[in-house]
């Protein structure tokens, strides 16, 4: 009897610990893929003429 009054509060802490955690790590890889996504539209941004340039072209050698 004692024993369920002494563990039941700490089992719970635990658990409840935990599902903080994972919740945590779950923003913190939302974070990285928003980081990565925004890294990708910059250099695309920047890129992106060059990249186009080099489509026409093919386009252009396969056309002809």
């Amino acid at each position: 009897m004692i024993e369920n009054l002494v563990l039941r509060p700490r089992k719970s802490a635990i658990l409840e610990k935990h599902e903080k955690e994972e919740g945590q790590g779950l923003i913190e890889y939302a974070l990285i893929v928003v980081l990565i996504s925004i890294v990708v539209i910059i250099v695309l941004g920047l890129v992106g003429g060059e990249l186009n340039g080099l489509f026409q072209d093919i386009v252009n050698g396969l056309s002809t």
